[in-house]
């Protein structure tokens, strides 16, 4: 008995590792044809994708030399921007003439979700009509350790729903409760000093996003209660002052994303691009950057993408993490308070 226990054991050992030899070999000579196939753009958008994820960033090296990776990443990404948004370019509660999908009715709605699909990508679009219900939610305490997932936040600030926020602290050690860079939230700044220089991204008291390079110090000058910071090759600006921002090639590889922008009219465009999955590859920058155009925004700009990518909406995550442990934990998030808070 025993003899036919290590036989069989024997065979399922060699099956698995003849199924695994098969499978590794089948995907590298998959990237062997993306990076040495007829197609230059097909090469260049593998390494921008896989150099965007902390797991299989190392899959790039295995083709290129890192001048050859510094080289296709300066060549395919939004460049930075120096501007910063004019804030009189948008007028609460106007007309701004922006014909969106759908029937009148919905022009009234206070939240409207829309469905998100492109040649590579699903996702979710969530235009939430009053910006003033749009803030910064917080981890309770920032530091090492594990942060929150969004539906977790909205929960706990009795929020209706919201979207991953800025950039965390990820590499040899992760800590998803600790921000990077500044984090002002319902008018104090909680992260950040005022003399550093940011990547910001924020609602002023006047319900104005703002996107834009600016101290901590300028941010509260400019009345700037809630935004978070993320650095431009992770979450570049897409549109400032109604300009879409310049692109070189392929603008960012195919992942999860998440964007933020507004309308001139106030609206508040949240988005959640599923990414990683056999039916949505994932959105480059530029593909934020052209959905956000199209559905009116004059500002806007990328959040934490990846695994970070999550909506919530009334208590559930309805986009689709890629990850199979669900989404992932994060430092801040932009909230959707009740229309009574």
């Amino acid at each position: 008995m025993a003899k036919k226990i290590g036989k069989w054991l024997g065979r399922i050992l060699v099956t698995f590792l003849v199924t695994l030899v098969i499978l590794v070999g089948g995907i590298y000579a998959l990237m062997c044809v993306l990076v040495y196939g007829p197609s230059k753009k097909a090469g260049e958008l593998f390494v921008m994708s896989v150099r965007e994820t902390s797991a299989i960033g190392f899959l790039a090296e295995w083709f290129y030399t890192e001048e050859e990776i510094l080289r296709i990443t300066e060549n395919n990404s939004i460049k930075e921007a120096t501007t910063i948004t004019d804030t009189n370019m948008v007028n609460v509660g106007s007309k701004d003439g922006t014909e969106l999908t759908g029937s009148d009715e919905s022009e009234t709605m206070p939240i409207e979700v829309i469905d998100i699909k492109g040649a590579t990508y699903n996702g979710k679009l969530m235009i939430v009509k009053d910006p003033s219900r749009v803030f910064v939610g917080t981890v309770p305490v920032f530091g090492d350790g594990d942060g929150q997932k969004v539906d977790a936040m909205c929960k706990r600030y009795e929020a209706v729903a919201g979207i991953n926020g800025g950039e965390f602290v990820d590499g040899d050690v992760t800590s998803t409760a600790k921000p990077v860079g500044l984090v002002i939230s319902e008018g104090k700044l909680v992260y950040g000093a005022p003399e550093g220089n940011y990547h910001v991204t924020g609602f002023t008291k006047d319900n104005v996003l703002v996107v834009g390079n600016m101290t901590g110090q300028q941010a509260l000058d400019m009345g700037i209660r809630d935004c978070v910071n993320i650095n431009s090759n992770i979450g570049p600006f897409l549109i400032i002052n109604g300009e879409l921002q310049d692109v070189s090639g392929v603008g960012g590889g195919l992942n999860p994303r998440t964007a933020i922008g507004q309308r001139a009219d106030g609206a508040v465009l949240l988005l959640a691009v599923d990414g990683r999955q056999a039916n949505s590859l994932g959105a480059s920058f530029s593909d934020l950057m052209y959905i956000m155009n199209e559905y009116g925004a004059v500002n806007a700009s990328t959040m934490d993408g990846g695994t970070s990518t999550q909506m919530c909406y009334n208590g559930e995550i309805i986009n689709h993490p890629y990850s199979p442990w669900g989404a992932r934990e994060c430092p801040t998030a932009f909230l959707v308070g009740g229309e009574n808070q």
